[in-house]
């Protein structure tokens, strides 16, 4: 289970970005525009669903969620026994 590439996918193929190629890992998701607090709730029901992980409403903060690497870092955490 390849996280990033999965987490990148769903971005791009989900959310507007004028050039998929100049998205970096890093990149904030939320101060950039990609995703909105609607969104938001998006990525947590894809990553719930794709993970098979629960994401708790304490855990719905932007250090868990506002880039791709944060992302994976945080479903890593969460998949990890």
């Amino acid at each position: 289970m390849d996280v990033r590439n999965t987490v990148r996918e769903f971005v791009i193929e989900n959310f507007y970005i004028a050039d998929p190629s100049t998205l970096s890992d890093e990149r904030s998701l939320l101060d950039e525009g990609i995703v909105d607090s609607t969104g938001i709730l998006e990525v947590i029901f894809f990553l719930e669903d794709r993970f098979q992980i629960t994401i708790e409403d304490e855990e719905m903060v932007p250090e868990n969620l506002d880039s791709i690497t944060a992302i994976v870092a945080f479903v890593t955490r969460k998949a990890t026994p």
